[in-house]
């Protein structure tokens, strides 16, 4: 794509003025170079490189004829491109004016060119950064003028450092340099240049022997072994040599006025820069990354650079530095508070129980299953704490170096004591206290292992502080090492269980107060409901449910949460999220709807099944075509059957499936799963299958840690044989039932099919009470809020949050 002249000077800013730009060109045998602007041409010369008149940018004059020097053949006449010596001259001057003109111009006008011209800007004079309508925004390429103007002067400077040698010498070809300089004894001397260039030195001013143009002789302003006006290019230095000889003889010159030949290697500043350029980059590299690892090890950034690698990247937290996290703000787990807040104690008045002879304890465990609340616990220490507080995690130990765990151990304990009474909490703890011989290692010298062994050092060996108390937060306290978990290391093992109902009420009242109720709710009142519901909710589960409730307030536009957004919101988190865009065919949901009313007839003809709160066949999360919520009670231990009525009720979708449709389908996959799970924990771990014996093999997942089977092929067997009998029992069990309540089965698939989702008060006006006198949780809630309501005469039986409050689930499609 080429450019106008014109259009370059419209895309130039007013404010810098215009130039026309040079273009260098180079000699050819055919076509002779243009004089160089800095460099004369001595008089002599004029008619064969284009003489020494005329102004800049103007074009070289055509030789008169004759001219031609006595002392060789002449350069061949350039075709049709040279111009009278007359129009040039005033061309060049009109070119001149012309330029002149367009400058002042702009200089007037010059808010009009940089609001109507993008190359600038737009706010007006031509230097704006924004660019105008229509233009490329913000100069070229997106540069502002000033970038602009850095990459041109950066540019030129590379350019010019690339350039070795005077700038001001002009490139011609061997044959000028024969007929135009050798031949007329105007060389001084000849100077090769990295063996591929010769310069020209000529002699002192000199007088030239024939006129050029007319205009008489002129004197050569070039000292001898000065600044050389000429220079060519050489392909072969021998080659050179030759001809230079062979050239001296056919001109006759004598062996003593021979051109003296001198050679230099000359290097630019720019290729000396290149040279010691990697050595540049490779120590500027190196004192970046010392800086680096100098902030790091001065605390500027935890373990960063490579000289920080052995750091510790605990972060401390202290009075300066504030935590949010108090120890009113855990609930649900009262007795491991009691644990955390005696070692707070312990550190804060260190002389009450030494006066007594009694010694601070080294650290305690806190284990239990995820979202339990242990890095919670640890938080809400750190902000009670008077002292300093060391956090880190137990992955953060162990790197691609060897030796960076035990380091870091080192260095953690040793902030620890510098900073003491302190304490230390190791989150995941498991990750670097895995038992020695396990986790996979063959060797008893990995880095894990170094690691640990450097922890049971610092916790309980030579030089320890008794003033540095480490907590450590772990899912898998039987993986960890004997000898970290022995009393003067580990001393206290806290458990941390899923909460229960009491726990939950606690925990859903420290979210749901910064919440924004709806009026017609309580919060012990709401507490109560949602902790009822929600049985085997950890801690982050209840947050998780206090959250997305709010988050569907907010989604439907809403002034407060209302009782509806909350149970919503635990349907979100137990069955994921509702699937509106898969639409079932006729018979798929036939069918699903079928298998719900097996598995909620099986759970409220059962006597050990749990509680039936909601059945739906609303197609949610990943794979579940529909679900039923039940309400298992919180027990601790169970017999068999309670057992084989749980694994009936599992059963009771496949079975209606075989009993209605003579058919079955993939959609009892889990509930298979489960109930085989099940009957191998009876027959394999709990021992009560008569067959096996009173045995326990550890389970399916301590099984799976070793290379072997802790039993026989033939007590594998076996335990097949026995866990097919146990499923098989329960199927015969969960035939029966719905074979004599077939006529109930259809009246719950009907009602499924028609609502998509029932509730327990439908399944009460379907079914009648449970057959068991027994009443479960739910009942007893019921039965609580009745009372409330009686002893309350302003409540009414229609108001908002009534007695029942599925209730308010009735008929819910969400």
């Amino acid at each position: 794509m080429s450019l106008r002249l014109a259009s370059l000077r419209q895309l130039r800013p007013a404010s810098i003025p215009f130039r026309p730009i040079a273009l260098r060109a180079y000699a050819t045998p055919s076509q002779p170079p243009r004089p160089s602007q800095n460099a004369p041409t001595p008089k002599g010369l004029e008619s064969v490189f284009g003489g020494s008149g005329g102004k800049r940018g103007t074009t070289v004059a055509p030789k008169p004829p004759g001219s031609e020097p006595p002392a060789g053949p002449s350069l061949p006449k350039r075709p049709d491109v040279e111009l009278p010596g007359g129009e040039r001259g005033e061309r060049g001057e009109r070119a001149k004016e012309e330029h002149e003109e367009e400058d002042g111009e702009r200089s007037q006008l010059g808010g009009k060119a940089g609001k109507k011209v993008a190359t600038g800007g737009g706010g007006g004079g031509g230097s704006g950064g924004s660019g105008g309508p229509g233009g490329m925004p913000g100069g070229f390429g997106g540069m502002t003028p000033n970038q602009l103007l850095l990459a041109v002067v950066s540019t030129y400077a590379l350019y010019s450092l690339a350039q070795p040698g005077d700038q001001r010498t002009r490139e011609i070809t061997w044959q000028e340099f024969r007929n135009s300089l050798l031949a007329r004894g105007l060389v001084s001397s000849l100077e090769v240049i990295n063996r591929s260039k010769v310069r020209v030195h000529l002699h002192n001013p000199i007088q030239s022997t024939a006129p050029a143009n007319g205009s008489g002789t002129a004197t050569l302003p070039s000292p001898a072994h000065g600044p050389a006006p000429y220079q060519f290019t050489i392909g072969s230095l021998e080659a050179f040599e030759n001809l230079l000889v062979q050239t001296q003889d056919e001109l006759g010159i004598p062996p003593a006025e021979r051109i003296p030949v001198s050679y230099r290697e000359e290097i630019s500043t720019f290729q000396t820069v290149m040279h010691f350029a990697p050595t540049l980059l490779i120590a500027g590299l190196l004192l970046w990354m010392a800086r680096r690892g100098g902030s790091a090890m001065s605390g500027g950034g935890p373990g960063g650079g490579i000289f920080g690698v052995g750091k510790s990247r605990a972060k401390m937290f202290n009075k300066d530095e504030e935590v949010h996290v108090r120890f009113k703000d855990v609930a649900g787990m009262d007795e491991a508070k009691e644990e955390i807040m005696e070692f707070v104690k312990f550190l804060k008045e260190p002389q009450k129980y030494e006066r007594l002879g009694a010694k601070i304890p080294r650290g305690a465990i806190l284990s239990g299953p995820p979202g339990t609340g242990k890095t919670l616990l640890a938080k809400a220490t750190a902000g009670e704490a008077a002292v300093p507080f060391l956090s880190v995690s137990g992955s953060e130990f162990v790197e691609m170096f060897v030796g960076v765990g035990p380091s870091r151990v080192r260095d953690l304990f040793a902030n620890a004591k510098k900073h003491a009474p302190c304490i230390i909490f190791v989150d995941e703890i498991d990750a670097i206290g895995k038992s020695r011989g396990k986790g996979g290692s063959f060797g008893g010298n990995d880095e894990r292992e170094s690691t640990l062994n450097q922890l049971l050092v610092e916790m309980d060996g030579f030089g320890t502080n008794e003033h540095v108390v480490v907590l450590a937060g772990t899912n898998r306290p039987d993986v960890l090492d004997p000898a970290l978990m022995r009393p003067g290391r580990f001393d206290r093992h806290i458990a941390i269980d899923r909460p229960d109902i009491g726990g939950r009420r606690q925990i859903f009242k420290v979210h749901l107060k910064p919440l924004a109720l709806a009026p017609e709710l309580t919060l012990d009142g709401i507490a109560e409901k949602l902790a009822l519901l929600t049985p085997g909710f950890s801690g982050a589960d209840i947050a998780n449910v206090c959250n997305e409730g709010a988050l569907r307030a907010a989604r439907r536009s809403g002034e407060s949460v209302n009782e509806a957004d909350f149970d919503g919101a635990i349907e979100r988190v137990i069955a994921g999220l509702e699937r509106k865009s898969r639409v079932l065919g006729q018979e798929e949901k036939k069918t699903v709807a079928y298998h719900e009313a097996g598995h909620a007839v099986c759970g409220w003809f059962l006597e050990h099944a749990d509680p039936l709160l909601k059945v739906s066949i609303i197609p949610r999360g990943v794979g579940a075509l529909g679900y039923a919520q039940y309400l298992p009670k919180e027990r601790f231990l169970f017999s068999t059957e309670q057992l084989m009525d749980r694994m009936s009720m599992t059963l009771g979708g496949r079975v209606a499936e075989e009993i209605f449709f003579g058919i079955i389908t993939t959609g009892a996959q889990d509930d298979l799963q489960k109930i085989t799970k099940m009957a191998f924990e009876v027959c394999a771990n709990y021992g009560m299958n008569p067959d096996i014996g009173p045995i326990s093999y550890g389970g399916r997942d301590q099984q799976g840690e070793g290379f072997q089977k802790p039993f026989s092929e033939a007590t594998a067997e076996a335990l097949d044989k026995a866990v097919k009998k146990m499923v098989t029992e329960a199927h015969r069990r969960t035939t029966e039932l719905l074979t004599e309540k077939k006529a109930e089965v259809e009246k719950v698939a009907k009602l499924l099919l028609e609502r998509e989702v029932i509730t327990r008060e439908d399944m009460r006006n379907l079914l009648g009470p449970r057959p068991f006198p027994t009443a479960d949780e739910m009942d007893e809630y019921i039965a609580k809020q009745l009372d409330k309501k009686k002893d309350d005469p302003t409540e009414t039986p229609d108001s908002k949050g009534g007695a029942a409050p599925q209730l308010a689930m009735k008929g819910t499609k969400l």
